[in-house]
């Protein structure tokens, strides 16, 4: 481990801004967002990554040339591996399979090792994150496990930074503090700053629907029957050792439609690019101040950078995938139409484009096929296929026109077709081409099929 000074990155990790709401309906109240996303590592996890590591090193849990082992939705595993990869050590980390990809590739652009584990299993089963990650734990030779659902310094972190920082900020005038719980440091940390400062604060728990600490602290009845939710990094299905609920009064139960569209709602009016969480901290905040009959000053959290789901929560197609936005049900075949083209959403080439362009396109969209329009109307179809075909004995050929090896004959059908057509085509392995004499609409593929039976059976 190098014994140079602490890096400069480290100081730019807390002191993050504070904006009040003004584009979105409050109620009688001012909303105030504290932008953790500011932090360098994208969250408000870069905190409690700086504090566990310094007081592993400083009780000697984690020796020179250790390992940090952590199960974690994505951000804190951020927030360690920016820390402890920086200062030389080596960090595996056990996540779940619904986190974003793009933290996966910021984790290992890091330098972590990554173990992808199921995200339906609960406590108890070897593939739940958190006993898996323990398990490495004991395995690893020098392996310190960061385990920040017990670990002191995750509420410490914030009771001595984001507490005292947001009590300022907010000029000593703050009367609600809306925080999800993951391990539930944030909540912890500042109940015990704010029970120094103004015990009267009142904390508000925003929760996903499926966690059980919503209920919990609505009914006090601890529920073992957790759901799933699609929303990273807060809800459980367990309280965790380090959580202090004594001083939340409410709590919101708030779907993934309702998360996923406030967080797109807080980027289309106040400019912020937010994650899931922040949508569901949002979403409960709004309700709480259009409750209140008098003004309160009430603050919440941007907890991290909408960057890091740009392919879920910010990507139309995935958000209609999953069920989460809502198009409007033609009653045929065009329903089952994952990307539509008449919405702008597919990858295409024209007749007059090089293989190169294809193949580029396909790799960056991450597709097999692509439709290929000519004057707005389909004019053919090029496939992987159909570019090894004609380049394996040529490369040079990259440069051949898309007109030259795409298929011109396709079967298609009518959005009218039933559904046993549909299934007569993908059943031979082929890609359904719906389209008529009007207008191409766009592709059906098995995965589109299955997609639709979940949406429909669930």
């Amino acid at each position: 481990m190098s014994t140079v000074s602490q890096p400069a990155l480290f100081s730019l990790i807390g002191n993050t801004p504070l904006v009040e709401v003004t584009r979105i309906d409050t109620g009688p109240c001012q909303l105030f967002l504290k932008l953790e996303s500011q932090n360098p590592g994208g969250s408000i996890k870069d905190r409690i990554g700086r504090a566990m590591i310094a007081a592993a090193e400083a009780d000697g849990s984690l020796k020179p040339g250790g390992v940090v082992v952590e199960a974690t939705a994505g951000n804190t595993g951020l927030g360690l591996a920016l820390v402890a990869r920086i200062k030389g050590y080596r960090v595996v980390l056990v996540v779940p399979d619904k986190m974003a990809i793009e933290k996966v590739l910021h984790l290992k652009a890091l330098g972590a090792e990554i173990h992808l584990t199921r995200s339906d299993v609960g406590k108890g089963h070897p593939e739940y994150y958190q006993d898996y990650a323990a398990r490495l734990a004991r395995e690893i030779p020098g392996a310190w496990f960061a385990d920040q659902f017990n670990n002191p310094a995750n509420p410490y972190a914030h009771e001595t930074t984001t507490g005292p920082e947001l009590w300022e900020q907010m000029q000593h005038r703050v009367d609600a503090v809306v925080v999800g719980v993951g391990s539930a440091g944030t909540l912890t940390g500042l109940s015990h700053y704010f029970e120094k400062v103004q015990p009267a604060l009142e904390f508000v728990l925003a929760d996903p629907k499926g966690s059980i600490l919503a209920d919990y602290i609505n009914t006090g009845v601890l529920r073992t029957d957790a759901g799933s939710w699609a929303v990273e990094g807060i809800g459980e299905d367990f309280i965790p050792g380090i959580a202090d609920l004594s001083r939340v009064k409410s709590a919101y139960t708030i779907s993934d439609e309702e998360s996923f569209n406030t967080a797109r709602l807080l980027l289309r009016e106040e400019g912020i690019l937010a994650g899931s969480s922040s949508g569901t901290l949002l979403a409960a905040a709004l309700k709480y101040c259009r409750a209140q009959s008098r003004p309160k000053r009430v603050a919440t959290f941007v907890c991290d950078t909408g960057t890091r789901y740009l392919t879920k929560v910010y990507s139309d197609g995935w958000m209609v995938d999953q069920g989460l936005l809502q198009r409007a049900q033609l009653g045929d075949l065009r329903d089952l139409i994952g990307r539509r083209f008449d919405d702008g959403d597919v990858v295409t080439v024209a007749p007059s484009d090089t293989l190169l362009t294809a193949f580029n396109r396909m790799r960056s969209a991450d597709l097999a096929q692509l439709p290929v329009i000519e004057h707005g109307r389909l004019a053919g179809i090029i496939d992987e296929s159909d570019l090894l075909l004609h380049v394996t004995s040529e490369p040079a050929k990259f440069q051949s026109l898309v007109s030259s090896t795409m298929t011109a004959q396709l079967q298609t059908l009518r959005p009218s077709a039933g559904m046993q057509a549909l299934r007569d085509i993908l059943d031979r392995g082929l890609t359904a081409v719906i389209s008529d004499e009007q207008r191409f609409y766009g592709l059906i593929t098995r995965f589109d099929l299955l997609n639709h039976l979940r949406r429909n059976l669930s």
